[in-house]
């Protein structure tokens, strides 16, 4: 016999575990559904910037903001600006007035998973399927051929969600940049000239279609974005089981860039990640199917370059939640209210993000992302 929950939550990202945390503080029970077999099967690595409009009021509606400001990493906030040729082009320090605050992604994960009652998550459940029963019940299907039904089906579950199908046709489709993510450990000590030129927070440099995002991790890891402007195919030409091998196939599209800028990937330690960039079209929406909704990746998949992802997940959780709570005993008329708002934030994110794009990746992207910058300064008094 299927097991059923009044809620059902698929995924335990960011965005799911706000909706789940939300709905509790408002003493209302959900179920989640990861296909992790557990919380600490694989390893949350990264840092967010988490902003005050979106991530931030997510974690206030959850009643964990005071404990989301303890996790903090202190000079985040930190910006550089680099040319392919070295030449620093802008540099900010974190003063600390920011409202971008950067957080290490898994300890901030641990905040919201602590945060709910035991037994809410139910790990090991890759959804394969789902199918609607009428009356806005639906019945979801995971991989080891149990199933469940549910009143209320909320699609938290990324790029390629299963529960997307129910209310749309739409799929990611391949934006035009591959990252080839890597890892500089310990760089203080081990990396101080990588360090060094990197800083505190966040770094890119950029030019000629390609590059090189990084972060500084609360462990004092450096972790390297290298983007390139290439077709779908181009990653699968690599063999990213051949470290040294892999590193010459990406490095042959930076000659020319500044020895200091090929060293972020030229003296990475451990595997090279190799990931492509989708999207779904901007400004996808639905009809109103009754008995569910998608938040997230699953709903509005974009480019990072807007740096929303995370936040508009989070948000999207949370004004799910409140409009779950604002109309009780109403699914339809909470499940209205919320995508009425939630499309129009969604494109116009992904609208930045698509634009934003374009204008890293183009011939002079540095320059125009000091522009961007400099534009988005306060005027002085």
């Amino acid at each position: 016999m299927n097991s059923h929950y009044p809620i059902a939550i698929i995924g335990s990202g960011l965005g799911g575990l706000s909706l789940a945390r939300v709905l509790h503080v408002n003493g209302i029970s959900s179920a989640l559904f990861d296909l992790e077999a557990s919380a600490e099967a694989r390893t949350q690595g990264g840092m967010l910037d988490i902003h005050g409009d979106s991530g931030q009021e997510a974690l206030r509606a959850g009643g964990l903001h005071d404990r989301f400001r303890t996790l903090v990493h202190p000079g985040g906030q930190a910006m550089r600006l680099v040319a392919p040729d070295g030449t620093v082009r802008m540099s900010e320090e974190d003063d600390g007035t920011g409202d971008r605050p950067e957080v290490d992604r898994g300890q901030l994960r641990d905040l919201l998973l602590d945060s709910l009652p035991s037994g809410t998550i139910h790990w090991g459940k890759k959804a394969t399927g789902a199918r609607p029963l009428g009356d806005g019940r639906h019945e979801v299907t995971f991989a080891d051929s149990t199933s469940i039904t549910t009143d209320l089906l909320i699609g938290a579950d990324g790029a390629w969600s299963r529960i997307r199908p129910l209310v749309s046709d739409a799929t990611p489709a391949y934006t035009g940049i591959s990252f080839v993510e890597t890892d500089l450990l310990d760089a203080d000590v081990r990396h101080p000239e990588s360090a060094a030129l990197i800083g505190g927070g966040a770094f890119m440099s950029l030019g000629g279609g390609l590059g090189m995002l990084a972060h500084r991790e609360s462990d004092g890891t450096l972790h390297i974005y290298t983007g390139l402007k290439v077709g779908e195919d181009w990653l699968d030409t690599i063999d990213f089981t051949d470290a040294e091998g892999a590193k010459k196939a990406v490095l042959a599209h930076f000659d020319g860039w500044d020895e200091s800028l090929r060293a972020l990937v030229a003296d990475t330690e451990g595997p090279l990640t190799p990931r492509r960039i989708h999207a779904l079209p901007v400004g996808h929406d639905w009809d109103r199917t009754p008995g569910v909704t998608l938040l997230g990746d699953a709903a509005h998949l974009m480019s990072p370059f807007a740096g929303e992802g995370a936040n508009l997940a989070m948000l999207d959780g949370a004004e799910l939640g409140r409009a779950i709570v604002a109309h009780p005993g109403d699914t339809e008329a909470a499940l209205t209210a919320y995508e009425q708002a939630l499309f129009p934030r969604a494109e116009a994110s992904a609208t930045e993000s698509a634009e934003n794009l374009v204008l890293m990746f183009g011939d002079n992207g540095i320059q125009g992302l000091v522009d961007m910058f400099t534009s988005h300064r306060p005027a002085d008094d």
